[in-house]
């Protein structure tokens, strides 16, 4: 007696199928105002000229210095005596002051919104 031993195989593999003709790409730019609502900061300075009118040896002339937010910056002049002095002649004191003010402004966006059209293997549009 004969007993046949069967075996079923596979065969995988992959081909090219032509789905349509090509696609359509509509593109459109939108725009849209939004509103821009900021707080924005400025720096100024105060300057103050503030006379000293004190005289000082030479090596004893003051350098730059602060006083809490104030930046005092010495102006020295050279006066002729029987002797050189230093003399401070003034200070500027410098003071930082922040200001903020309030700025709103209205700006367009643009934003692209894009759609694709197929077409079948006759040239036309598929139905919807």
């Amino acid at each position: 007696m004969r007993v046949p031993v069967i075996a079923e195989e596979l065969a995988i593999g992959t081909r090219t199928v032509d789905t349509g003709r090509g696609v359509r790409i509509h593109k459109t730019v939108v725009e849209q105002p939004v509103t821009i609502d900021e707080r924005l900061a400025r720096d100024e300075v105060e300057i103050r000229h503030v006379p000293v009118d004190r005289i000082v040896a030479p090596d004893e002339a003051p350098a730059n210095r602060y006083e809490g937010d104030t930046l005092i910056v010495p102006i020295l002049e050279e006066v002729l005596v029987v002797e050189r002095r230093v003399r401070i002649k003034e200070e500027l004191h410098i003071t930082r002051i922040r200001r903020e003010e309030h700025h709103q402004e209205e700006v367009v966006l643009k934003a692209e919104q894009v759609s694709v059209e197929r077409f079948d293997e006759s040239g036309t549009p598929p139905l919807k």
